[in-house]
């Protein structure tokens, strides 16, 4: 079975598998290790494999090439890619540092190396408002590419943002009418959604955070019944965690029935195994734009681990 020989080639070639909570569940059940956008980065800088293959979207693979430049970096497919850093192409995000040169720029993980080069910090959505705790009261805050994880941290702050105007094409397509509709159907389900979700749908949610969060919330909240909005990948991870709880994804716009991200789906166990096998395709950085890049995904691991940092008066390029 492929399982069995992508378990093997792990082994043989020294290759960390990590996988997204987004992908297939055939992915996550091969995985070494399954989690969010921080957690891999984590983990991918820590292991000591002298491969890995990072089964989630192209910019994740590209985060831990940043943090590791010595190890191998994998990916099963190139096209597997993400609306937000489509969104947010580097000569126009670019232009906006220009134009708004005092102000510190908090750049999502969900973006390119290039557009993290020129950022002052990069965060999660688990560790962003702590990050955004951390920014100087009297200096402007910009955010990017997702305007509504931007708008609902703006919100919790209290503070002041310059957003923008990009947003994930999968979390953007709930709706909040049928959501409605789907709260009154099942009064006794709690709502739990992703901040990336539009501001319609996030004021009927009981409650909002990351992936992480919203796992946790279904571990330990005694509920019976949750409503999920955020990409259908985390039902299976929820299901396993909660087998006496009935967990239904919110509606989405239209006549779909799910909301997946077409990225991630892109992944598959042949092509995990095809790129183990032929250690392609590898994610690869200019040495110059890795350093760049680094020093903001640096800063937010130092202010996830609760260390001081500084911050440069202006942006100059």
């Amino acid at each position: 079975m492929i399982e069995q020989r992508i378990q093997k080639l792990k082994k043989d070639t020294d290759t960390l598998l990590l996988a997204h909570f987004y992908e297939e569940s055939s992915i996550q059940s091969v995985a070494d290790h399954i989690g969010d956008s921080l957690k891999l980065a984590q983990w991918g800088q820590k292991s000591e494999a002298s491969t890995i293959l990072m089964a989630g979207v192209v910019f994740m693979a590209e985060s831990i090439k940043i943090l590791s430049p010595e190890k191998t970096v994998l990916v099963p497919d190139l096209n597997a890619g993400c609306s937000l850093v489509e969104h947010s192409p580097y000569d126009k995000y670019l232009q906006w540092r220009r134009d708004n040169p005092t102000g510190i720029c908090i750049t999502y993980i969900n973006s390119s190396a290039a557009v993290k080069s020129i950022s002052d910090v990069i965060c999660t959505s688990s560790n962003s408002e702590k990050i955004v705790a951390t920014i100087p009261k009297d200096r402007p805050i910009l955010f990017g590419p997702d305007k509504n994880l931007g708008k609902w941290l703006a919100g919790k702050s209290g503070r002041e943002f310059k957003l923008w105007p990009g947003a994930c094409e999968v979390h953007v397509l709930f709706s909040s009418k049928k959501l409605f509709v789907m709260k009154k159907e099942h009064p006794d389900a709690v709502v739990i959604a992703h901040p990336e979700c539009m501001e319609e749908v996030l004021q009927y949610a009981d409650v909002i955070g990351s992936t992480s969060r919203l796992l946790e919330e279904v571990e330990k909240n005694p509920a019976k019944k949750f409503i999920v909005a955020t990409e259908d990948g985390i039902l299976h991870n929820m299901r396993e965690m909660r087998p006496d709880a009935t967990i239904l994804q919110a509606p989405a716009e239209g006549t779909c029935a799910c909301n997946e991200c077409p990225y991630m789906k892109l992944n598959n166990l042949e092509k995990i195994e095809k790129a183990i096998s032929s250690r392609m395709p590898e994610i690869t950085l200019d040495e110059e734009l890795r350093q760049k890049a680094l020093i903001p995904l640096q800063r937010m691991m130092d202010i996830t681990d609760g260390k001081p940092v500084t911050w440069p008066d202006r942006f100059e390029q």
